[in-house]
């Protein structure tokens, strides 16, 4: 089925092993945990939705380094600067030369956690566009490829919330999937407690289980993962539905339907099967178009969300 030098039974193992040392540092959560694998396997960003405290940060930084991947967190406030995302060109001197020399910004990494993505302005939310479609930046006059593999995670607050600014469509449109954290049990939250505040600063070391090299494999790996006809026009035909659904003002692109059947791959792979089912198409829709569509005022006035009309789609 595929080049590499991995088999399905390997890969299972691989990704059991993320869970695993994740599982260390985060208490439950497995559903966002899985979504953000998904992403990681199809090589797509990911944007988490939730409210503060809800360990988001923790999770990007875990994710880097259980994959040896190298990790850069940017802080987003009102006064963020494009130039303080990608980087800026700074005069060096040099045995009495002065020349000017690039200065890489924190969007050089393997894994970038854009925290709080929502509290920056548009114009440098639209600083991380290129970033996320072309893995690559602009700046200078000179283009900058960056690291290899690239993954992007924003957090965001919900838009309901003081001093926030709301994504436009075309950046919400990179995010493979859009992955929303609901609060942990009442049992989980009493082990999150007692797990972090026995110490003032607890130290839960993780191992790495998964080299940047291997995980480039194990993303083609996911691509090469079969799809029948009649489940990939399933997926098809479900975003297709979308463009034509009563209750929303506009349908996702073509680019989600490659996302939807990217993403049934990597939930397949995730759940240890070499082919992709109906019911893999269908868990990942709202993810995958949740923050694609947007649903119309008679919808909203109705207390309907765009997941409850994905659900009325599928």
């Amino acid at each position: 089925m595929t080049d590499t030098q991995f088999d399905v039974d390997d890969v299972q193992h691989r990704l059991d092993q993320v869970r695993e040392e994740i599982g260390k540092r985060i208490v439950g959560q497995r559903r966002v945990v899985d979504h953000v694998l998904t992403g990681l396997l199809c090589d797509g960003n990911v944007l988490l939705e939730s409210t503060p405290g809800m360990g988001k940060t923790l999770l990007v930084q875990t994710l880097a380094a259980v994959t040896d991947m190298a990790f850069s967190r940017i802080q987003n406030t009102p006064d963020l600067m494009p130039s303080d995302v990608i980087g800026t060109e700074i005069i060096r001197e040099n045995a009495g030369q002065r020349a000017f020399t690039f200065e890489e910004g924190p969007v050089f990494a393997n894994v970038v956690l854009a925290d709080e993505i929502n509290r920056a302005t548009p114009k440098t939310q639209a600083a991380l566009l290129e970033a996320m479609e072309e893995e690559q930046v602009t700046a200078g006059g000179e283009t900058r490829p960056l690291p290899r593999p690239f993954f992007l995670l924003a957090t965001q607050n919900p838009i309901e919330q003081e001093g926030t600014y709301r994504l436009p469509e075309a950046q919400q449109d990179r995010f493979l999937l859009k992955v929303e954290l609901d609060y942990p049990s009442v049992a989980e939250e009493a082990e999150i407690v007692d797990r972090y505040t026995r110490e003032i600063d607890p130290e839960v070391p993780v191992s790495t289980v998964l080299t940047t090299s291997q995980l480039r494999e194990v993303q083609q790996f996911t691509r090469q993962v079969p799809i029948a006809d009649d489940i990939r026009d399933h997926a098809v035909e479900l975003v297709h539905r979308t463009r034509d659904a009563d209750d929303l003002e506009y349908g996702a692109s073509p680019r989600a339907s490659m996302a939807l059947v990217l993403a049934g791959k990597a939930r397949a792979l995730l759940s240890g099967r070499t082919h992709v089912s109906g019911d893999d198409v269908d868990a990942m829709a709202a993810p995958v178009l949740r923050h694609r569509v947007v649903v119309d005022f008679r919808a909203e006035r109705e207390g309907l969300t765009a997941d409850d009309v994905i659900a009325d789609l599928r």
